[in-house]
């Protein structure tokens, strides 16, 4: 009797931890800090795959069935009963990798979501341009070799998608050409050379390493060609974030204008259009917190708070004049504090309804949301993960906590309804299928899209659509979880997949070293042109330009290359924020398009 009885459940664990295991350990090994990183999971992938071929774990290992491991490399016995067993096994190796895929993008959509529109002003939209200008021409480049050159459409997809090392387009093409092999079966239709989906995984691997090199290298070319200095350049970028800076300003002023004396706080007309706001008031040696009905008198000392400093100079040019006097809390039985609104109950309720500067003599001087700060007003509805900025004593912030929740521990947890209700909606848009005339598989953002999309669109809307009665926040550490857990089984997957379907053989005797040629030119050619005319000629900051370069490419090594060069990485890391979303989008569309725009040459 066997020591082990494993089941097919048991066996494609084992295979998805060994492949996840080396091929993690292989991602950490970095020279001169680049390395494959989580790329890395896929080569472990294909050396399981190629190892359990070879040591007959995998008695029969087609493209057209994926049989049962059989213990000690017994054959099977292709029986009705062995054949429901290989068709089981398939398919819970294409849910899991599938599934992995759908929690990646989704949890990238929720991380970038908040500040996607953000992006869309100022000079991010020059960069968007040039990423933008970075994905349409890597895919005519990939194109043209299949157009040009002969190359076969499966193989063309697998070399576009691991020469810009992105592995949602490495799903959507592989859905894609599923789709039409199915769509032609279907309508009994020969199924053209060049469909094969796991040509598509071999052709990815092949290309992923220089696409991994290509962004590194390019950001020293463009570095060594212009002379760049990297310290000349990093506070240049500091000079021109001081003078954008856009946070909110503050000065205090003395009551004295007549006309003001004796009217309260809310019947200041400066004060009263949201633009201004006043959080202390000192009269004598007595710091208090001024509510609406504060009457205030002639040489009162008010703290201003204000988004603009001619918004701020208008209102003390009208109340009085501006006077150089220390508001601090400190001596004083006030206390300032930032609490956190993680109290389900009250989301979407506004401060008004919360009574909170009545109930609890505090002033709340402003709102951090998203990293951006503002002046709240009593109509500011307040969602989760919002900072209040309370001004008040300390026995009243603390009674404001209570209300608004103030919870490190919420601020941790993962909420999982959300998360189900965007993966259904996500389901529902990746699946919502587009006609295209002549073809025979519709047109969907499919399983990376669809999740992607509904993301970002939630994680900025959804308590509005929802009413406050539900939120899309996500803390840090949950969503880089389940984002590394959906990348490592999407591509331990893939590479085992790849690894036993003779990944080896092609890149040895086969096409390999061709696809890896053609996928330098996919990698290198679009990010040199473009990064250069984003340094030279648009003047964009270098470091900005080298963290959109890594954002174009999706590609985190390249990033932290760029995080690097020099002691602040905000550029850089920006750079890559903005640029990431519109490119993730991108790059799961344009593997279809190419389809489409290939098949239907084809079809001529």
């Amino acid at each position: 009797m066997s020591l082990f009885s494993f089941s097919e459940i048991s066996i494609i664990t084992i295979m998805i931890a060994l492949s996840s295991v080396i091929g993690i350990a292989l991602g950490a090994v970095k020279y001169k800090g680049v390395g494959l990183g989580i790329g890395g999971v896929l080569f472990g992938g294909i050396f399981m795959g190629w190892l359990a071929q070879k040591m007959g774990w995998i008695p029969e290992f087609s493209k057209d069935s994926f049989d049962v491991l059989a213990a000690g490399g017994v054959d099977v016995v292709k029986t009705a009963e062995s054949v429901n067993k290989v068709q089981c096994f398939k398919h819970i190796l294409h849910y899991v990798q599938e599934f992995g895929l759908i929690l990646f993008v989704y949890t990238i959509g929720i991380q970038v979501g908040p500040g996607f529109f953000a992006s869309l002003r100022g000079s991010g939209v020059k960069l968007i341009g040039y990423a933008i200008a970075i994905v349409f021409l890597g895919a005519s480049i990939a194109l043209s070799f299949n157009v040009f050159f002969g190359l076969n459409l499966d193989s063309t997809v697998g070399i576009y998608a691991g020469a810009v090392t992105n592995t949602p387009a490495l799903g959507a093409g592989q859905a894609m050409i599923g789709d039409l092999v199915n769509g032609l079966n279907e309508q009994g239709l020969a199924v053209p050379e060049g469909f094969d989906v796991k040509n598509v995984a071999s052709a990815y691997a092949v290309a992923y390493p220089f696409g991994i090199c290509g962004i590194l290298l390019t950001m020293l070319l463009i570095r060594f060609f212009f002379s760049v200095n990297i310290n000349a350049e990093g506070e240049k970028y500091e000079l021109q974030k001081k003078s954008n800076r856009k946070d909110l300003h503050t000065q205090n002023v003395s009551v004295n204008n007549s006309d003001l004396f004796g009217l309260k706080i809310s019947e200041i007309s400066v004060l009263q259009k949201g633009k201004v706001g006043c959080s202390r008031l000192k009269r004598g040696n007595i710091l208090m917190v001024p509510k609406s009905d504060t009457v205030v008198y002639a040489g009162d000392i008010l703290h201003l708070i204000g988004e603009k400093d001619e918004d701020l100079n208008d209102a003390c040019s009208f109340i009085g004049e501006t006077v150089q006097v220390s508001l601090t809390t400190k001596g004083t039985d006030l206390s300032v504090r930032k609490v956190v609104v993680t109290n389900e109950k009250i989301l979407g309720k506004t401060l008004d309804a919360l009574e909170i500067k009545s109930k609890f003599d505090v002033a709340v001087s402003r709102l951090i949301r998203t990293g951006m700060e503002f002046i709240p007003h009593s109509g500011t509805v307040l969602h989760f993960g919002d900072q209040l900025n309370i001004v008040g004593r300390k026995e009243s912030i603390d009674a404001v906590a209570n209300v608004v929740g103030d919870s490190a521990v919420a601020m941790q947890k993962v909420h999982m309804m959300p998360v189900f209700v965007g993966l259904v909606l996500g389901m529902f848009l990746g699946c919502l299928a587009i006609p295209v005339p002549g073809l025979p598989a519709a047109l969907k953002l499919g399983l990376a899209g669809g999740p992607l999309v509904v993301a970002i669109l939630l994680s900025r809307f959804g308590h509005v659509i929802t009413m406050g009665k539900m939120h899309w926040f996500m803390p840090a550490s949950g969503n880089s979880a389940l984002r590394e857990i959906g990348i490592v089984l999407f591509l331990a997957i893939v590479g085992f997949n790849s690894g036993a379907n003779g990944f080896v053989d092609t890149l040895v005797g086969g096409d390999g070293l061709k696809w890896m040629g053609y996928g330098v030119f996919v990698t290198f050619i679009p990010i040199f042109i473009c990064g250069i005319l984003a340094y030279k000629f648009s003047k964009i900051n270098y470091l900005s330009v080298c963290g959109a370069m890594a954002g174009s490419m999706t590609d985190p090594p390249a990033l932290a290359f760029a995080n690097g060069m020099y002691k602040n990485s905000e550029a850089s890391s920006l750079g890559y924020a903005t640029v990431y979303p519109f490119t993730m989008f991108l790059r799961i569309l344009t593997p279809q398009l190419m389809i489409v725009i290939a098949y239907a040459l084809m079809s001529k």
